[in-house]
């Protein structure tokens, strides 16, 4: 058993060394310069323009929620998705009989209300007029009373002393004994009928407080009933702007829940949305929103809708990013603009190309020729002698990941060598780097000096 392990880890480090030795063998031969012409690139007059691309969504200029204030049985439901409507219009109409049944039992206690402050008021004229006649009225009677007490109190007294004397008879005493009682009793009246008056004040200041409450009564009543005639009016939903109806969850005969009096938000019967006017909504990386500005050009696509290209306009730039998954974007916002933006609805995805910048009349070379080294960027030109090369230093402007702009160091027309590493290393794939390595980001759209985007004209290698 020892053997056969041996004899297979033998067969491994060969087989590995044999690989090792065959891919180096590969790799020098490919590194060599390719047989025939070098290739090179012309400087020549074109355009750059500086891109930032990215994906998004279209979106409309307005979406409101349709809730409903009241809660019960949809009964109406006349529009559906894609309809128009227009603000005022009718979206739907809730059973209204529990809220028709409220308002009369409101009305009723409006009105019960309002006979209370009737009765009340009526009350306070009444006892006004008692004050007024009532207290010297009762004044007067206590003062016949009082006379009439002291006259029979006398003819009591001569009676008795004259039945003392056997001048009246016993039947006449009893008598002035009977107008002496009835007497004392009629004062007796007269005296509480005038401490009845003396609270005739107070009970007039009562009842003006009781016009107070049963005002106030009825204006409580007038607010209950307010109310629930504003209950019956939200069975009602109305549409608040013009729009298109773009969703609508509910159907007729469901029974929806108050959107103010729902802790869950209540039931959403429909999406309206404005798209009068329609945008793209997209989400930038941070590394290119430095280059976005507001009012910038865009072209918008979609795949909905091949071949043809929307135009618009960056209206918004969000001041705060979103990060997800470690990658942070801005969200930029862009209005269509022109012929054609009714094709677009919301949610479709879109293509979005951002004019960030765009020189013109200037020298562009291709990406590859350029290279960097210790002093910075150059390129190789020829110098008299068939493989004699000269290195030029150049400064560099926008480049759009196939040209770059070269501000100095080349005119119109100078030929520029290709670098023969680039060659040999994107023939195997790109694999390596090395002197190659800026000539190649160039080529893949990686390398950014004023950023980078989309196309643009310019000088090819040839």
């Amino acid at each position: 058993m020892k053997k056969v392990w041996l004899i297979i880890i033998v067969l491994l480090v060969g087989g590995g060394y044999g690989y090792y030795k065959y891919r180096n063998k590969a790799a020098a031969t490919t590194d060599a310069a390719p047989e025939g012409p070098k290739k090179t690139a012309k400087a020549e007059v074109g355009t750059i323009n500086l891109r930032v691309s990215t994906t998004g969504r279209v979106v409309a200029n307005l979406d409101v929620d349709i809730k409903s204030k009241a809660s019960g049985q949809i009964i109406r439901l006349p529009y559906d998705i894609s309809d128009s409507v227009t603000s005022g219009a009718l979206l739907a109409e809730l059973d209204p009989v529990d809220e028709n049944r409220n308002v009369t039992q409101k009305e009723a206690a409006l009105q019960s209300a309002k006979a209370r402050l009737a009765q009340a008021k009526e009350q306070v004229r009444i006892s006004s007029i008692s004050l007024d006649t009532g207290t010297s009225s009762a004044l007067a009677d206590y003062r016949n009373a009082e006379f009439k007490y002291r006259d029979s109190k006398s003819r009591l007294a001569r009676a008795e002393e004259l039945f003392a004397k056997s001048l009246v008879s016993k039947e006449e005493l009893d008598a002035a004994r009977t107008d002496e009682a009835s007497a004392a009793n009629a004062l007796r009246q007269a005296e509480v009928k005038v401490q009845d008056s003396n609270a005739l004040p107070r009970t007039l200041e009562i009842r003006k407080q009781d016009i107070v409450l049963q005002e106030s009564s009825v204006v409580q009543a007038e607010m209950d009933l307010q109310n629930a005639r504003q209950r019956l009016k939200e069975t009602r939903i109305i549409a608040p702007m013009d729009g298109v109806i773009t969703s609508r969850p509910v159907q007729q005969g469901m029974i929806i829940a108050s959107g103010t009096n729902n802790v869950g938000g209540g039931t959403t019967l429909m999406t309206l949305s404005d798209l009068s006017r329609i945008f793209v909504s997209a989400n930038v990386d941070e590394s290119d929103i430095g280059k976005v500005k507001l009012d910038q050009r865009a072209t918008i696509t979609a795949d909905a809708f091949p071949g043809k290209r929307f135009r618009g306009k960056v209206v918004r730039v969000s001041t705060k990013g979103v990060t997800s998954q470690n990658v942070t974007t801005f969200e930029v916002k862009i209005e269509i603009e022109g012929e054609g933006k009714e094709l677009l609805r919301p949610e479709m995805s879109g293509n979005v190309e951002i004019q960030a910048d765009r020189h013109e009349d200037v020298i562009v070379i291709a990406n590859e020729a350029v290279q960097f080294g210790k002093e910075g960027y150059f390129v190789e030109m020829p110098d008299g002698a068939p493989d004699k090369t000269k290195r030029v230093p150049v400064k560099t402007g926008l480049t759009d990941g196939v040209n770059t702009e070269i501000v100095e160091g080349l005119k119109e027309g100078d030929e520029v060598n290709i670098p023969a590493s680039v060659l040999s290393r994107w023939a195997r794939g790109g694999q390596q780097g090395g002197a190659g390595g800026f000539s190649r980001g160039m080529q893949m759209g990686a390398f950014r000096m004023s950023g980078a985007g989309g196309g643009g004209g310019g000088g090819r290698g040839r």
